[in-house]
């Protein structure tokens, strides 16, 4: 099955939310939440994505995951992810009590796939205070894709994680996986870089994007946002509708995508100093906004 196949498949399978004017959406990716070990590349910037997080939750936004939110190549099982990051899923679940929570796996996190995975580690935690297991993620269901669609209008946007563009990273995911646990989290100590990462590999990033933008092209410029690169992107109206959160792992901020109001935004949220020498976390606008509508195509 070619790329361009894999795209379409996941397109055609994929859940559909609908979405208007009001909607308010924030996504991130490739968080690759881990157990907070040297390895564990999120630890740096776990209080920014936090406070990101609580934000989003108490302005009303609805958090959509595109992928590789919990490293799950480089550590043997979610539990120890789970005590590395307990206050972040706690906050996750309040998401998903409201019906805000979105998730899409990817390739770091394919074991989510399996619904018997995540209703064995994700539907309830055990609570040391109450020496019992309490509710986290009950009912979640991971998604490979998932499909906005304004309900007036009818536009979509296409999300999904987009290592579908690699054989290796969909298909071979499982050799990946070990030579990344067995091989290259030791070695990241030294730093040297895993070469199975299009994140880390330019000539393999300039690949992905290339065979996405080339499905987009053939599949009349449907907005479609991944993750996968860690680049983010923001194209210009007129312009391939390819968008890209970046990624949760960059030195010392985030960077997602927001849309409220009908429009669409590149954010990043990082550490500030005060002139008072006293650090704070702020959000900045990279990109945007532009209104959704505008990357509509203009029909003869």
């Amino acid at each position: 099955m070619s790329s361009f196949e894999r795209f379409t498949r996941a397109y055609k399978n994929a859940k559909k939310l609908y979405y208007d004017n009001t909607s308010k959406f924030i996504f991130f990716s490739d968080c690759h939440r881990g157990d907070n070990s040297f390895a564990d590349e999120f630890a740096n910037n776990r209080n920014i994505y936090y406070h990101a997080l609580k934000h989003y939750y108490k302005e009303g936004f609805s958090y959509c995951e595109i992928g590789d939110g919990d490293e799950l190549w480089e550590n043997l099982n979610f539990q120890a992810v789970f005590e590395a990051h307990k206050n972040i899923y706690l906050l996750l679940k309040k998401y998903h009590d409201s019906s805000r929570l979105h998730m899409i796996y990817g390739n770091h996190d394919m074991v989510y796939k399996d619904p018997e995975y995540v209703k064995k580690n994700l539907y309830t935690y055990f609570e040391p205070k109450n020496e019992a297991e309490s509710n986290l993620l009950d009912g979640l269901v991971y998604q490979e894709a998932i499909v906005l669609e304004h309900r007036n209008s009818g536009q979509q946007i296409f999300l999904t994680h987009g290592h579908q563009a690699e054989f290796m990273n969909y298909h071979g995911w499982r050799i990946n996986r070990f030579l990344v646990r067995v091989l290259w989290k030791p070695l990241q100590v030294w730093g040297i870089a895993d070469p199975t990462s299009p994140a880390k590999n330019h000539k393999e990033l300039i690949k992905v994007e290339k065979r996405i933008k080339r499905w987009i092209l053939k599949n009349n410029m449907l907005i479609t946002l991944t993750g996968h690169t860690h680049r983010p992107r923001f194209p210009e109206p007129g312009n391939i509708p390819f968008f890209n959160d970046g990624s949760c792992v960059h030195p010392r901020s985030i960077t997602g995508i927001e849309i409220e109001e009908g429009q669409i935004s590149l954010i990043k949220w990082q550490i500030a100093t005060k002139d008072d020498g006293t650090l704070q976390i702020i959000r900045i606008l990279l990109e945007g906004p532009q209104k959704l509508s505008a990357y509509a195509i203009k029909k003869n």
